[in-house]
């Protein structure tokens, strides 16, 4: 599996909502649910509409089978409400839903490979290279680090067991590493 990077480029990362926008309210949700939560894409795949009842996304995640819970902010929650009152969702559709149905006819969300050719697509138009699911929740991680600096409250978040981890997943490490060497020269 190839290593996926944060957009660190607050520009491009603009340009790529607008792009996942242009090409279907759902992906531009799923990459504001990433961005603004921290979320893995198997937690986001699972959401329904009916989270904006509560103040919090709470969850057991996928992969750790760890409980999660996660404020919906006024900003993201202003942006859930909109989308699921224009795409006409009911309290137990999944927000980033599928076109297809299950063997009992009810919605399904998107795959995995759906939402990972989706970012790749149209990262790709943009230039980015290192793109994938993944980008999402480093992305969020990154521009959380610059806002706040705190990695104890990162780590926490994403159930890191250190802090030299959570620094490395988003980035940090590298840029870090890189401006130290960009000037040094004996």
């Amino acid at each position: 599996m190839k290593t996926v990077q944060p957009i660190r480029d607050i520009e491009v990362l603009n340009q790529l909502k607008s792009n996942l926008k242009k090409r279907g309210d759902k992906y531009y949700m799923m990459a504001l649910l990433g961005f603004n939560t921290g979320l893995r894409i198997s937690d986001i795949l699972t959401l329904k509409a009916d989270i904006v009842d509560s103040s919090h996304i709470t969850i057991i995640e996928k992969k750790t089978k760890k409980p999660k819970r996660f404020l919906i902010n006024d900003s993201l929650r202003s942006e859930l409400t909109g989308y699921i009152e224009s795409s006409n969702l009911g309290k137990n559709d999944y927000l980033i839903y599928s076109n297809k149905k299950d063997e009992n006819g009810n919605q399904k969300p998107i795959s995995r490979i759906q939402a990972y050719t989706v970012l790749r697509e149209e990262g790709n138009k943009l230039g980015l290279e290192e793109i994938g699911t993944h980008t999402l929740r480093k992305t969020f991680g990154f521009w959380h680090y610059k806002q706040y600096k705190d990695v104890a409250i990162l780590q926490e978040i994403f159930n890191h067991s250190a802090p030299s981890i959570t620094l490395r997943y988003i980035g940090i490490t590298n840029d870090i590493i890189d401006d130290t060497i960009k000037e040094f020269y004996i």
